[in-house]
C-alpha cells in the first residue's frame, strides 16, 4: 500500500512538472512568435544602439534607455538590500535566541507578501516626497526612489535565503569554533561569511532577477520617461514600458510587436541571470 501511494505521489509530481514546463515554453514561444515581426522589420543597431523610443510619428524603437534603466534600478536595489539582508541574517542566526529569531523572521516573511502596488503607493506618498524635500528635487520620482523602494521589497528574500545558509553553517562549524575558544564575532567574519559566500551571491542574483521583473511599484516612483537613466532623474524600465503601452498599442502594429520584443529581451536577461545563479550554486555544492 505504501509503495502504491509513493508511485501515485511520484506520478502527480511528474505530471505537475511537465505541465508547468509546457506552460512556460508556450508563453516563451508565443512571445517569440509575436516578436519576430519586429525583429524582421527593425535593425538590431536601431533597437539596441539608438537613444530614442518614439512609437508615434517618426516611429523609433530603441530599447537601450529602458534596458539601462532596468539594470540601473535593479543594481541599486541589490547594492542596498544585500549588505542589510546579510547583516540581518547574521544577527538573527547568531545574536538572537531561536524563539525570537523565528518571530522576527515571520514578520520579515510577511513583508514579502505585501502587494507591490502597496509598496508603490507608500513610496509615492512618502519616499518621493521625502526625496523632493531633502535633495531639493523638482520631482522625487527618480531612479534613486525606485532603487530604494525595490531594496525594501527584496530585503526579505535576501534575509530568508541567507538565514537558512547561516543556520546550516552554524550546525557545521559554530559549536567546534566556540569549543576552541574562538570569539563569536571572529567566527562570523572569518568562518560563516566565507562559508555562505556562494549562497549570498546566488540569493543576490535571484533577488536581482526578481527586481528586473518588478512592474507596479517601480512604475509608480520612477517617473516613466523613456530617456537615459540618471540617479536623480526620471527613467522607465522594460516592465513599466510594457504595462503602460500595451493597452494603447494598435493590435498587430509595429508598436504592438515592439512591446513583445521588449518582453522577450527581459526574459533573456532574466534567463542569463538564473543560469549564472545555477552555475554558482553548483560550484558551492561541490565545495561543501
Amino acid at each position: 500500500m505504501k509503495e502504491y501511494r509513493e508511485k501515485i505521489f511520484s506520478l502527480l509530481i511528474t505530471i505537475g512538472t511537465i505541465l508547468s514546463s509546457c506552460l512556460v515554453l508556450l508563453v516563451f514561444f508565443y512571445i517569440l512568435k509575436e516578436s519576430m515581426t519586429f525583429f524582421k522589420e527593425v535593425k538590431i543597431s536601431e533597437y539596441l544602439l539608438e537613444k530614442t523610443w518614439s512609437p508615434l510619428g517618426s516611429e523609433k524603437y530603441s530599447f537601450l534607455p529602458m534596458i539601462l534603466a532596468t539594470l540601473y534600478v535593479s543594481f541599486l536595489a541589490i547594492a542596498i538590500a544585500t549588505p542589510l539582508g546579510v547583516g540581518c541574517a547574521l544577527f538573527l542566526s547568531f545574536l538572537v535566541d531561536k524563539k525570537k529569531s523565528k518571530i522576527i523572521l515571520s514578520f520579515v516573511d510577511m513583508l514579502a507578501g505585501i502587494p507591490s502596488v502597496i509598496f508603490g503607493f507608500v513610496g509615492l506618498v512618502i519616499l518621493v516626497k521625502f526625496l523632493e524635500k531633502k535633495l531639493d528635487m523638482v520631482t522625487g520620482e527618480s531612479v534613486l526612489a525606485g532603487g530604494i523602494l525595490l531594496a525594501i521589497m527584496l530585503f526579505p528574500y535576501v534575509v530568508t535565503g541567507c538565514t537558512e545558509t547561516f543556520e546550516k553553517g552554524k550546525l557545521k562549524y559554530f559549536i567546534a569554533s566556540q569549543s576552541l575558544g574562538v570569539s563569536k564575532w571572529y567566527t562570523m567574519r572569518k568562518i560563516m561569511l566565507p562559508f555562505a559566500a556562494n549562497s549570498i551571491v546566488v540569493n543576490m542574483l535571484l533577488a536581482f532577477s526578481r527586481a528586473i521583473g518588478e512592474t507596479m511599484a517601480v512604475m509608480m516612483v520612477t517617473g516613466n520617461s523613456p530617456i537615459f537613466p540618471k540617479l536623480l532623474g526620471r527613467a522607465e524600465t522594460i516592465p513599466s514600458l510594457i504595462a503602460l503601452e500595451m493597452g494603447t498599442a494598435t493590435y498587430k502594429s509595429l508598436h504592438y510587436h515592439a512591446l513583445y520584443a521588449a518582453g522577450l529581451i527581459l526574459i533573456i536577461i532574466i534567463f542569463i541571470i538564473q543560469l549564472i545563479a545555477h552555475k554558482i550554486s553548483k560550484i558551492g555544492l561541490r565545495r561543501f
